[in-house]
């Protein structure tokens, strides 16, 4: 019963720690990408996140099972936004790289997305049709383009943001120190 207790224990902080580094993982979050975030917590040396490693495969799949729940639940706040806005999950992953690295060029974006140019260009169309962002050519190299949020952009990830915040600030607030 205590090591269940204490696996509960952990999963809720990992919980807690994935709504803080959501952004840092992957958006295609499937079970190889959940993997990597596992390696990614351990990177961050936190020692109560290295004890998830000696957790039984009963306890693992409950810990990858409350990981996608919170994921679930921290964009489903966001889609009541973007279905106000018609768009949809993949704009609003490019709203928020655009927002995390203000001017990043086209092939960064393709880098960060792993998605090809003909997705991210379709996005694109979307993001300038209802007029959030703003190209700018490299003074140095004219070749590429760098992009950002104008402000109607600002205000609508802004306006996503919030709803995302409250959700993880009470998750934090209804938490107690012995979770």
């Amino acid at each position: 019963h205590a090591l269940l207790h204490r696996s509960n224990q952990l999963i809720r902080c990992c919980t807690i720690f994935f709504n803080h580094v959501y952004r840092r993982v992957s958006f295609r979050f499937n079970l190889y990408k959940k993997n990597i975030f596992l390696y990614r917590i351990c990177q961050y040396n936190l020692p109560i996140m290295k004890e998830l490693l000696y957790l039984k495969d009963d306890q693992l799949k409950e810990f990858i099972e409350k990981i996608s729940m919170s994921y679930r639940e921290t964009f489903s706040d966001a889609k009541k936004v973007l279905n106000k806005h018609s768009i949809g999950i993949a704009h609003h992953k490019v709203i928020n790289l655009i927002s995390l690295y203000e001017g990043i060029t086209i092939s960064e974006l393709l880098k960060k997305l792993k998605i090809t140019k003909q997705s991210l260009n379709r996005v694109l169309k979307d993001l300038i049709k209802i007029e959030v962002i703003d190209f700018k050519k490299d003074k140095k190299d004219t070749r590429l383009k760098h992009v950002y949020l104008n402000d109607k952009g600002i205000k609508l990830f802004n306006e996503i943001f919030d709803v995302q915040k409250k959700r993880i600030y009470k998750a934090l607030l209804n938490s107690s120190s012995k979770e």
